[in-house]
């Protein structure tokens, strides 16, 4: 494993990926982490559209904030990670960024909805593992 994607939304299980990946890449030496957020285009919709590469540059001080808690537990364990964000749907800005980047694994988090409400709605990290071809590490 060369280099491993973080897709971080904030939430509790996110933090819980971080830190799992974080203890994962103590282990080995020399794997480049990129943490990601992807922004819902909603939010960003008063701002008008947005080119891809405007996203990182407009946003990137908030998303950084929002990924704090992540950013940490690298810093903690004397580690460096990159800082990416995007627009989108999710699940298809992390596909899209793992094949960019040639991300060989992911590791992020699940929010536990169960098995009813993922048949409903579906989840993320659902359509994530339909979209990549990489090993992908769920942490609750």
């Amino acid at each position: 494993m060369k280099h491993l994607l973080l897709p971080f939304d904030g939430s509790p299980s996110a933090t819980r990926a971080a830190r799992h990946a974080a203890e994962l890449a103590v282990l080995i030496p020399g794997l480049r982490v990129s943490l990601l957020h992807v922004f819902d285009p909603v939010t960003l919709a008063p701002h008008g559209a947005l080119v891809r590469n405007e996203v990182d540059s407009r946003y990137g001080a908030e998303a950084a904030a929002l990924m704090a808690p992540a950013v940490q537990a690298f810093e903690s364990a004397g580690l460096s990670v990159e800082l990416h964000c995007r627009a989108g749907s999710p699940a298809s800005e992390i596909a899209l960024y793992v094949h960019e980047a040639g991300c060989d694994a992911l590791v992020m988090g699940t929010r536990g909805m169960g098995a009813f409400a993922a048949i409903l709605i579906g989840s993320v990290a659902t359509r994530v593992l339909q979209l990549v071809s990489v090993p992908v590490t769920l942490v609750k």
